[in-house]
């Protein structure tokens, strides 16, 4: 089952909040879950840009990606505040042992969970069965919160991999 992500994102940001989606490289446990939870929201309370506090918002969705989004209809968020978004980011690797910058590995819905899937190996996949063309893509490339909302999760046959992969 897929999650609605219009009961997740705040309805209170901007439709144009900057976004960021990490994607692991495996399913967090729960005691990572915890623990991962609490640093982002200790990062959300804490995350500034030039001084002012920005309106952030992090979660983990699917145990395996997670989203920060800062809406900067109320503050620009600089290079400086994005650099210690990342390092969070590099935190969290650090203390799971996940990766979270391979951007080689893409993942997809298939039989109601999460299947991570190097890009090597997509027209494999496809060939034989493993993914359909109505089978569901991460498009972690989204960059706001409407994309998210409307294009993160979509069938293989409207995303790149479609034009790249089905004839």
């Amino acid at each position: 089952m897929t999650v609605d992500l219009a009961t997740i994102l705040p309805a209170n940001f901007h439709p144009q909040s900057k976004l960021w989606i990490y994607q692991s490289n495996r399913c967090f446990n729960m005691g990572e879950l915890f623990k991962i939870e609490e640093l982002l929201e200790q990062f959300i309370e804490s995350w500034k840009s030039h001084g002012a506090p920005v309106k952030g918002f992090a979660t983990v969705l699917y145990g395996q990606f997670i989203i920060l989004m800062a809406d900067e209809s109320y503050t620009t968020v600089g290079g400086c505040s994005t650099d210690s978004s990342v390092h969070v980011i590099k935190d969290i690797e650090k203390i799971t042992g996940v990766q979270m910058f391979n951007r080689e590995l893409l993942a997809f819905w298939v039989k109601d969970k999460v299947q991570t899937i190097p890009m090597a190996q997509v027209a494999y996949a496809l060939e034989n069965g493993l993914l359909q063309k109505d089978s569901l893509y991460f498009n972690n490339l989204v960059s706001n919160k409407a994309a998210m909302e409307q294009q993160w999760m979509q069938p293989i046959e409207e995303s790149w991999l479609g034009k790249k992969y089905l004839k």
